[in-house]
């Protein structure tokens, strides 16, 4: 499929895309697989599918290895970057833009979608959506931790610069095999983008791409939605 905007709103339509939807996770933190979760008449899982599958050529879904059978896609690894790579090994060699989305962000816009590939298309090595920091963000030295202390104070940062990243992110796919070649691991791809010293830039973000970590977060996902378990 491509995305479903007329091709006059887009950078440059000609380009190939690719998603790699993300849902390798055990959900050890939120207590059980968090991806087959139930947002109103669909699974979180089926939601970021969805609109992946709209905005792009191809949807690559990566799952945990013991899910392959039931759901299809391809096994996740120990890691989130594992999974990604396992992701990327099955997108055609002759894609210009791949995207990397956490199905963990289940309301996440064909918008959205639009602005990351959009970025790419003019220019940039990676598009990442970001949302400005509200509260005051403290740097400690988790070395200096107690028994009821985080750790000592060590910078404040000004908070204008800072922003906290979402997905889908986009990057230019050649770059992205490369900046994976090396093994390395990170919380996101862009930073494996920045490490190898590519141009990453922050487009806007948005607020309902909130992602499900924890049971609240799941049931303001539902609220949006109008759906209930």
């Amino acid at each position: 499929m491509v995305c479903a905007v007329p091709p006059g709103d887009r950078a440059d339509a000609t380009l190939s895309v690719w998603t790699i939807v993300v849902a390798g996770g055990s959900g050890r933190r939120f207590g059980r697989p968090k991806q087959y979760e139930s947002l109103g008449d669909r699974r979180v899982l089926d939601a970021s599918f969805s609109v992946a599958e709209s905005c792009s050529s191809g949807v690559v879904l990566v799952v945990p290895a013991a899910d392959v059978a039931r759901e299809g896609g391809v096994a996740g690894g120990a890691t989130r970057s594992e999974s990604v790579r396992a992701g990327l090994a099955e997108v055609p060699a002759d894609v210009d833009i791949v995207c990397v989305h956490d199905a963990a962000r289940p309301l996440a816009s064909a918008a959205l979608y639009r602005r990351v590939i959009d970025a790419i298309a003019s220019g940039a090595d990676a598009a990442v959506p970001g949302l400005p920091v509200s509260d005051t963000v403290k740097v400690i030295d988790p070395g200096s931790a107690g028994a009821t202390v985080l750790g000592e104070v060590v910078a404040t940062p000004d908070r204008s610069t800072l922003v906290a990243v979402q997905t889908p992110q986009a990057f230019r796919a050649s770059v992205l095999r490369a900046a994976h070649a090396s093994g390395v691991d990170a919380t996101d791809d862009a930073a494996l983008v920045e490490a190898a010293g590519g141009r990453v830039v922050v487009v806007q973000g948005d607020p309902t791409a909130r992602k499900i970590t924890t049971v609240d977060d799941l049931e303001w996902a539902r609220s949006q939605v109008g759906g209930a378990p």
